[in-house]
């Protein structure tokens, strides 16, 4: 449904790009790639559709991302490359629409402006309704429902007016008192409904008729994503959903891994999937080993939006052997065997970068335990492998190692590595 509602602003985003790109010989008079009128006439011809129907399609475009325009020029945005092999671009791209939805139709000219930004507000409850109505719903109960929310919005501003009521004494005019917040049928809003359900039938997310709303299936579904995206954002376990992500990351270190997940999942749910993962790859590249191991974690939970972005930094040393343990997993490979795509020096640096993580936060015991998960057959190797692989807290973590095992000989030889390490023999 998202593919056949977006059909025509793909099919005028991609004339544009073939037609106006850099380097055509079409380009327009200035050389960007802008929907000129002499342009729209263009495309109209070459497309078939009338140049009204070409504007239409082309500001379809730009709401659900397909072009990004930035002043008078445009360029193909990320989901028009991505639309024939990504499904979940697609139904990104109609989502962006749908929360556009405002912008889809003109609003009333002789309406307040805050009359409309009012309904604009209440229109996610109506919705709610709809979707949880499953079923037409009788406008003039929408409407009843519009003019409860307004009323609700307009009590909620808390307006407070200056000066003394009329029958306040001189000696009180500088008293703070509440404004009685004005009824909504001061308002009316039969007409803003109308324009609302208009807007949202335009981009596909109801149909309208015989005095009912219905959501379509699209519609039901974002609606329903919505609603869960919000329950989610509600069940923060340990309150971290306002934090950064480092502070976040710090603050799910101690949870155990369900929890955690739950955390990365309401922290996610509160952001735009875009700006939460440069956010999270931003924090693996700090100095805290932990929070790179935890930062990735919180990306599996992102899943396969956050794939062009790891698969960015595969060439970043200290995010590499994550990244590629990531990527595995999402094509597939069962986790206990993803660490088969690390070459030898990956695995020992992401075994010294995670020896880190525990010698700065977990206990002298877990440190012990670590030297089982390397991949060296034997300590001496071990040692060999770490000292050529030059990862920034190798001596921190030989020093650590040393102090913490029991084996005398074995911490001795750790000691030395360690030494060896610093005056860089």
């Amino acid at each position: 449904m998202a593919r056949t509602g977006l059909a025509g602003a793909v099919r005028v985003a991609r004339w544009a790009d073939a037609a106006l790109g850099p380097g055509s010989d079409a380009a327009t008079a200035d050389g960007k790639a802008t929907l000129s009128d002499a342009t729209a006439e263009r495309a109209a011809a070459d497309i078939g559709l009338s140049a009204t129907q070409v504007r239409a399609d082309w500001d379809t475009a730009r709401l659900a991302g397909l072009v990004e325009v930035h002043g008078d020029s445009a360029r193909p945005g990320w989901r028009l490359r991505a639309w024939d092999r990504d499904d979940s671009a697609v139904l990104r791209g109609w989502v962006a629409l749908f929360d556009a939805w405002s912008l889809a139709c003109p609003e009333p000219a002789d309406h307040e402006p805050a009359a409309v930004a009012e309904v604009v507000s209440a229109m996610p409850q109506v919705l709610s309704f709809l979707q949880l109505s499953a079923g037409p719903v009788p406008v003039e109960q929408l409407l009843d429902l519009l003019q409860q929310r307004v009323t609700e919005l307009r009590t909620e501003r808390c307006e407070v007016a200056y000066g003394p009521g009329p029958a306040e004494s001189a000696g009180h005019a500088g008293t703070l008192r509440p404004a009685e917040p004005a009824p909504a049928g001061d308002t009316p809003l039969a007409p803003l409904l109308d324009w609302a359900l208009t807007a949202l039938a335009s981009v596909g997310a109801l149909t309208c008729g015989d005095g009912q709303a219905t959501l379509t299936p699209l519609g039901s579904w974002a609606v329903w994503v919505k609603l869960e995206q919000i329950c989610v954002a509600a069940q923060s376990p340990a309150g971290n959903i306002e934090q950064s992500a480092e502070d976040m990351l710090r603050g799910c270190a101690q949870l155990r891994p369900n929890a955690a997940r739950a955390e990365y999942r309401a922290w996610l749910a509160a952001r735009p999937v875009g700006s939460a993962v440069a956010e999270l790859l931003a924090a693996a590249r700090g100095e805290d080993a932990l929070l790179r191991g935890l930062a990735f974690e919180a990306l599996r939970v992102v899943g396969a939006p956050a794939e062009p972005e790891v698969r960015s930094v595969v060439d970043e040393p200290a995010l590499r052997p994550y990244a590629l343990l990531w990527l595995a997993e999402h094509d597939g490979i069962d986790p206990e065997d993803a660490h088969e795509v690390l070459t030898r020096e990956e695995a020992t640096w992401l075994w010294v970068d995670t020896a880190a993580a525990v010698a700065d936060h977990g206990e002298t015991a877990m440190l012990v335990r670590h030297l089982e998960a390397a991949v060296q057959p034997t300590v001496p190797a071990l040692l060999d492998e770490v000292r050529a692989v030059g990862h920034p807290r190798t001596v921190q973590v030989l020093v650590a190692l040393a102090a913490a095992h029991p084996d005398p000989a074995l911490a001795k030889a750790v000691r030395r590595a360690a030494f060896q390490v610093h005056t860089g023999g």
